[in-house]
């Protein structure tokens, strides 16, 4: 068994494809499969799935999973203590929900960059259920998913708190809803309204708001980024966590801004999640350390929903 095996495997369960590993690893497609091949057969199991689609860790290589992250943290640290000439670039991939909030990733990832900086972050904007299917299969170290307040936990990850807001109307400047105090749902059925696309947290909460009043989108697009770039142009209002909103460059350079919805208590958690593991990258540990930290900063500033348990 070699080092690059173990490399090989990882960049596949990373990228979900042998091609697109290959041409990362700049290796032929059949001499990347011929060499996963070979580390299945010495292990006796069937570390990939093989579909038209990609190829995903198995059950068993789900299981090994943990152990090869150890190996490789383990040859890291080797070649740390060797010298910087030694080491290799890792790459920490987070999976975030669009309305995961700017004001709090970039901030996460320039200060993690300084401190790991032959290590890529590759952030991959994606639905909730594809961002926990991808954390199963160890394509994702982390994930950013908005969640409402009793909502139960998923089982299968480690789940940490990091910002606790209200949902609230994201509209243009000069909209009418602009000049109330709060927006009321008759106000939200008398504007054309930007909903998140089926599958986002807060596409489900506007049907539960509006629950018996439609809802009727004027427009749907796909996550938060869109949908404050169309109120920024004066297409209508959306609902977005208020931590998706507050910060952002738009609402900074007054292009949105937002009011609280009338008598509404709801609370949107914004969450971290990373797979249940024995063993996890050193890379994604401090990551997640940068996360929380962050969160904590942004949460007690005096222009952010409050910390989590005020």
């Amino acid at each position: 068994m070699r080092t690059e095996q173990l490399e090989y495997i990882a960049a596949v369960t990373r990228l979900g494809s042998l091609r697109r590993a290959a041409e990362e690893l700049r290796l032929s497609q059949p001499a990347l499969s011929e060499t996963v091949r070979n580390l299945e057969r010495e292990l006796g199991v069937d570390l990939l799935e093989r579909k038209r689609s990609g190829a995903t860790m198995s059950a068993s290589g789900r299981e090994l999973l943990p152990h090869i992250v150890g190996v490789l943290d383990a040859v890291d640290r080797l070649r740390a203590a060797a010298g910087e000439q030694h080491r290799i670039s890792r790459m920490v991939r987070v999976g975030t929900v669009n309305a995961a909030t700017v004001p709090l990733l970039i901030p996460v990832v320039r200060e993690f960059r300084a401190a790991h900086p032959v290590t890529q972050v590759e952030v991959v904007a994606a639905q909730q259920t594809d961002i926990h299917r991808t954390l199963l299969e160890g394509g994702f170290d982390l994930g950013l998913v908005n969640h409402l307040e009793g909502d139960d936990m998923p089982a299968d990850f480690e789940s940490t708190e990091l910002l606790r807001g209200r949902p609230v109307v994201c509209v243009h400047p000069d909209s009418p809803l602009a000049s109330k105090g709060s927006v009321t749902v008759e106000d939200l059925l008398r504007v054309p309204l930007i909903g998140m696309r089926s599958g986002y947290v807060m596409h489900r909460y506007v049907h539960r708001l509006l629950d018996g009043h439609g809802p009727v989108f004027a427009y749907s697009t796909d996550g938060a980024e869109m949908g404050k770039l169309m109120v920024a142009e004066g297409l209508g209002a959306t609902v977005l966590p208020d931590f998706s909103v507050a910060g952002d460059p738009l609402e900074r350079c007054g292009a949105i801004t937002h009011r609280p919805i009338d008598g509404d208590a709801t609370r949107v958690l914004l969450m971290l999640r990373r797979r249940r593991a024995d063993s996890v990258p050193q890379a994604a540990r401090d990551l997640h350390e940068v996360f929380v930290r962050t969160a904590r900063a942004l949460a007690t500033a005096d222009d952010r929903p409050s910390a989590p348990g005020d």
